[in-house]
C-alpha cells in the first residue's frame, strides 16, 4: 500500500500542495489540536473563547482551502486527480482517516468518558471544553452528543462552504448545498437545543430534532418520550401529533411532488454529510450488480425491522389502560395499512417491481399476517411484551450506531459516502418505494448525445450504472436515486436531466431506441 497512487501514463505525480493550502490546512488541523490536548486535561482558559477559537479556525482552515483550490477555475465541475491521491483512491491516508473516523464514533458511543463526560459531577476534558458553549446555547452542562451535533454541524456548515466553491457554476448544487447547510445548522441543532431552555420544573420536552423522521427517530415513540409529549401540553402533543403526521402524510406528499431527494439531497444530516464531507469519496461507491442485490436485500430487511420493533415497543405500552388508544387497535391500525399498501402495490404497481421486490413485499405481507395472528389467539402478549426491549435494544445497537454511525461514517474513504443511506437507511428505503412507484421525479436521458464516457457512472454516490441508462435513453427512477443532481452536473454532453413531470410513462424500460423496437412516431406523439 503506497501513500501516493500514480495510474498516469506519462509517470506524473499528483500534484503537491501549494503554500496557501498548506497553511490553510495547518490552521484547520491547529483547531482540531486544541481539541486533542483538551482531551489531556489541559486547562484552556476562558473554556468560551478557546472553544470558539478552535472551532473559528477549523471553518477559517476550511473556507480558506477552499478557495485557494476552487477559485480560480473556470466553469465546470473539477474532479481532479482522485485517483491518483492516497486519501481519495483507498491507499495509505485513506485508511488512516477511515480508522480515525471509525475510532472517533467508538470512543463517542461507548466510552464517553474518555472524552470527559461526568455523569455526576463536573466534566472533564473535550466535553468541558464544551461547556461554555453549551450553557451558552441551552442552558445545559455539554454531552458527548452536544459536541458531536456541534462537531457535524460543523463539518456540513465547513466542507458546504468547499462544496460551494467547487459547485458554484451550477444553480441546484448550490440551492441544495445551502438547504442542508440551513437545515443542519437552524431544525437539527439550534432550535433543539434553544428548545430545552423552555424546560422547568412544570413543562420539560424530550430533546427534538425536526429533521429526523420516523424511521431514523425510532426513538420518539417509546414510552418515557410519549409521556413527556403529552405531559408538556399543547406544544407537546402537537410536536406528536407533528411526528405521526410527517410519516403519514408530509413525506408522501412531497416525495410525489419531488421525489426522495426533497429529503435525502435537501434535508437529512446524514445526507448533508455525505453530500459535503464526503464528496471526495462518492466516486468509491460500487456499481456491481452484486452491490445492488445485496443493497435491495438488506436495506428492506432493516425496514422490516424497524417496523417490527416499533410496533412491539408501542403495543407493549399501549396494551395498559393509561391511553385512549388501546393496543389491540393500535396493531390492527398498522396491520391494515400495511395490507391497504400491499394491495395496491401489487394490484397496480406489480409490473414496475422487480422479481426480488415481488418476493420481499410477499415476506412482509406474511410478517403483517403472523402479527393478525399472533393478536387473534392471545399470543401477541407474550411474544410482543416479552422481545420489545430486545428488539428495541438490538436495533439501537446494531443499526442506530454500528451502521450508521461507525460503519456510515467511519468507512466513507473506503466504501464511499453512502454506504448508510444505500444499505441501511429504512428511511431511504420507504421514501425510495415512494419515488419509484408514484413520484413525479425522474431523470431524463438523450441517449443519442451519449458519449459513453463514463462521468456519470464514476461520481454516483448511490452506486448506479447510470450511463447503462444514458446510453439506452431510458429514464432513471431507480429507487436509490437520491437525486444529488451530480450525475447531470458532470455529464460533457448535457444528457441527464433532473424533471419533475406527470407519473404517467416515468418507467419507459420498454423506450429503448436500437433498431424496431418502438413505433418512434407513436413514441413521439404519447410524448407530446
Amino acid at each position: 500500500m503506497s501513500v501516493d497512487v500514480n495510474m498516469s501514463v506519462t509517470g506524473n505525480s499528483p500534484e503537491a500542495l501549494n503554500v496557501q493550502q498548506k497553511l490553510s490546512s495547518a490552521l484547520g488541523l491547529l483547531g482540531i489540536f486544541i481539541m486533542t490536548l483538551s482531551g489531556f486535561n489541559i486547562q484552556f482558559q476562558p473554556k468560551i473563547v478557546w472553544v470558539s477559537l478552535s472551532l473559528i479556525m477549523v471553518f477559517a482552515g476550511i473556507f480558506w482551502y477552499s478557495k485557494v483550490s476552487y477559485g480560480h477555475k473556470t466553469e465546470g465541475i473539477k474532479n481532479d486527480r482522485i485517483y491518483f491521491k492516497s486519501l481519495t483512491n483507498r491507499g495509505f491516508w485513506a485508511y488512516i482517516l477511515g480508522l480515525a473516523l471509525t475510532g472517533f464514533y467508538i470512543v463517542l458511543y461507548f466510552y464517553p468518558s474518555w472524552i470527559g463526560l461526568i455523569s455526576d459531577g463536573e466534566n472533564t476534558g473535550v466535553i468541558a471544553l464544551f461547556d461554555p458553549l453549551s450553557k451558552a446555547i441551552s442552558g445545559n452542562a455539554a454531552s458527548q452528543w452536544f459536541v458531536y451535533g456541534t462537531l457535524y454541524t460543523l463539518a456540513i456548515v465547513g466542507f458546504g462552504v468547499k462544496f460551494l466553491w467547487k459547485y458554484r457554476h451550477n444553480r441546484y448544487q448550490r440551492l441544495r448545498t445551502f438547504s442542508v447547510m440551513f437545515f443542519q445548522l437552524g431544525f437539527a441543532f439550534l432550535i433543539p437545543e434553544l428548545m430545552s431552555r423552555l424546560n422547568g420544573d412544570n413543562f420539560s420536552l424530550p430533546y427534538y430534532n425536526f429533521v429526523n423522521i420516523w424511521p431514523l427517530n425510532y426513538y420518539n415513540f417509546e414510552q418515557y418520550r410519549v409521556d413527556q409529549f403529552i405531559n408538556s401540553g399543547t406544544v407537546g402533543i402537537g410536536l406528536l401529533i407533528f411526528g405521526v403526521l410527517s410519516i403519514l402524510i408530509i413525506t408522501p406528499i412531497l416525495t410525489y411532488k419531488y421525489g426522495k431527494r426533497w429529503y435525502c439531497s435537501w434535508v437529512c444530516g446524514c445526507g448533508g454529510l455525505a453530500e459535503t464531507a464526503g464528496d471526495s469519496f462518492r466516486h468509491l461507491s460500487d456499481k456491481s450488480q452484486s452491490s445492488w442485490k445485496l443493497e435491495r436485500w438488506l436495506v428492506h430487511t432493516v425496514v422490516v425491522f424497524v417496523v417490527i420493533m416499533t410496533t412491539a415497543v408501542v403495543y407493549s405500552y399501549l396494551n395498559t389502560d393509561k391511553y385512549w388508544l388501546s393496543g389491540s387497535a393500535f396493531l390492527i391500525s398498522v396491520a391494515s395499512l400495511l395490507t391497504i399498501v400491499f394491495t395496491w402495490t401489487m394490484v397496480y404497481k406489480r409490473e414496475e417491481l422487480q422479481n426480488d421486490a415481488k418476493y420481499a413485499a410477499i415476506g412482509f405481507f406474511v410478517v403483517i399476517l403472523s402479527l393478525l395472528g399472533l393478536h387473534f389467539s392471545g399470543l401477541i402478549d407474550k411474544v410482543f411484551l416479552f422481545e420489545a426491549e430486545t428488539l428495541r435494544a438490538t436495533y439501537g445497537f446494531a443499526i442506530g450506531a454500528i451502521f450508521s454511525g461507525v460503519v456510515g461514517v467511519g468507512f466513507y474513504p473506503i466504501f464511499g459516502n453512502r454506504v448508510w443511506c444505500r444499505f441501511g437507511c429504512p428511511m431511504a428505503a420507504i421514501l425510495g418505494f415512494q419515488q419509484r412507484l408514484f413520484s413525479k421525479f425522474r431523470i431524463t436521458t438523450n441517449g443519442g448525445q451519449c458519449i459513453s464516457c463514463g462521468n456519470c457512472t464514476t461520481y454516483c454516490e448511490m452506486g448506479i450504472d447510470v450511463r447503462a441508462y444514458a446510453q439506452k435513453g431510458e429514464n432513471i427512477v431507480r429507487s436509490s436515486c437520491v437525486g444529488c443532481g451530480i450525475c447531470a452536473s458532470v455529464c460533457p454532453r448535457g444528457v441527464l436531466k433532473l424533471e419533475n413531470d406527470t407519473p404517467a410513462g416515468r418507467i419507459n424500460s420498454q423506450e429503448v431506441l436500437l433498431g424496431n423496437d418502438v413505433d418512434l412516431m407513436d413514441l413521439v406523439n404519447q410524448n407530446k
